[in-house]
């Protein structure tokens, strides 16, 4: 009775935010307090269990980025690179997005795909106001890209850190064996955003003029303030590249660096606070909650069951049904818990496996169908609900359909080519 019960409530809730019939915040908040209520939820252990909980990591992540960037902004920065990003791609709008996708796609493998959303996002957003064009498009191409680069290393994406964790398997292993199969998608991506986007791809040739016209250096308000900013995002850029060597938690080292920042910019505090999107960051709790009811019932954990007694010794098929039962059921439930949940069923079913190289084609294949399934909603991935929180703070919202429209079409195609791949290559 529990399980139906806490896949009813996620299901009902799941509708109101599609159907944007109520405030999405306010939608997973009623759902994880009915979770509590009924017993659906593992009682304190909520707020002390990434595997069946709220994800602090998470939560605290964002929160330092949030203060870092909100520091950035007060240089001028975006508007630097803002003006300067319109001036190179010379207002043409499928060059500026595939100028954006590129440089997100790129920083991706080596921070994670929150942070440089979190990063571009302003960025796009003054560059799309100095050409007065629509964002939106532009935002949506970013978080897809990100999601596909960010699965090419072990610190690129966060179902990688956990399924890295509990495979034993290195960075070079991702590079290895995830990187061939990103690059091709990307590549084939940016192709295909000239179609999935075209409607958008529309430039203003009177705007451009004075876009060109503005000298980017002007834009900087503060030049030692900039030094120093600039020198503590170095240090939290390093920070995130050697976590996993220093054993330190990427959230404990954005809380450092916002700390570091506030003090060394001498910022006023509440001058950045309001920077904050404090509404994600209650969204993402209620959402973790909501999720945590899937899988202290064991809804996911059945169906995950279910699989791997279906295909047996046929090690093909539980590939593919990883890679897209991953990207279907990813779609609907944040990846982190997602993949957090799954990875001891994967690890049974790996340990099974006649040989070493089919055990770990298992991993392989879950874990492009666990990232790549990441692009299927909006809710899908930690990155696609950030950008949708600064889309929506900026003044130019992107509903659940507008974003999903897009990402269910961007999910099959680099999903079936993921299948392609693992066949290719272990089969």
């Amino acid at each position: 009775m529990a399980p139906i019960l806490a896949l009813a409530i996620f299901v009902v809730a799941f509708w109101f935010i599609a159907t944007e019939r109520a405030d999405k915040v306010k939608t997973v908040l009623v759902a994880a307090a009915l979770m509590a209520v009924l017993g659906l939820i593992p009682g304190e252990q909520v707020f002390y269990s990434e595997h069946e909980g709220i994800d602090w990591n998470v939560i605290f992540l964002l929160l330092g980025m949030m203060i870092i960037v909100g520091v950035i902004k007060q240089t001028g920065l975006f508007d630097y690179l803002a003006i300067w990003a319109a001036k190179r791609s010379r207002g043409k709008p499928f060059r500026l997005m595939v100028m954006l996708m590129l440089i997100t796609a790129i920083a991706s493998p080596v921070l994670d795909n929150v942070t440089i959303i979190m990063l571009v996002a302003p960025v796009t957003l003054v560059v799309c106001a100095r050409l007065r064009i629509a964002p939106q498009p532009y935002l949506i191409a970013e978080v897809l890209a990100s999601n596909i680069g960010g699965a090419a290393t072990l610190i690129g994406d966060p179902p990688n850190i956990i399924i890295g964790s509990r495979a034993g398997l290195t960075f070079n292993d991702f590079l290895i064996h995830m990187a061939p199969a990103v690059i091709v998608v990307f590549a084939l991506f940016v192709l295909f955003t000239r179609v999935l986007f075209r409607s958008a791809l529309r430039s203003d040739e009177v705007h451009l003029d004075q876009v060109m016209a503005l000298q980017e250096r002007r834009a900087i308000k503060d030049t030692r303030l900039l030094t120093r900013a600039l020198v503590v995002l170095g240090l939290v850029v390093i920070g995130f590249g050697l976590h996993s060597v220093l054993h330190v938690a990427p959230s404990i080292v954005a809380l450092v660096g916002a700390g570091t920042m506030l003090m060394v910019t001498d910022i006023d505090v509440g001058d950045v606070l309001p920077e904050v999107e404090w509404p994600t960051l209650v969204f993402f709790m209620g959402l973790f909650v909501m999720v945590a009811g899937l899988v202290h019932t064991g809804v996911i954990e059945t169906v995950g069951n279910f699989a791997a007694s279906t295909f047996g010794d046929n090690y093909f098929m539980a590939a593919t049904a990883l890679v897209f039962g991953s990207a279907i059921l990813g779609a609907f439930i944040d990846n982190i818990p997602y993949t957090a949940t799954m990875t001891p069923v994967v690890e049974g079913m790996a340990a099974d496996a006649p040989d070493a190289e089919t055990g770990q084609s298992l991993w392989w294949a879950f874990a492009l169908g666990a990232c790549f399934g990441g692009n299927g909603t909006a809710v899908a991935a930690s990155a696609n609900v950030v950008a949708i929180g600064i889309a929506q703070r900026a003044g130019h919202p992107i509903s659940f359909w507008q974003f999903t429209k897009y990402g269910i079409i961007v999910t099959t195609l680099s999903s079936t080519l993921a299948w392609g791949y693992v066949w290719l290559r272990y089969f």
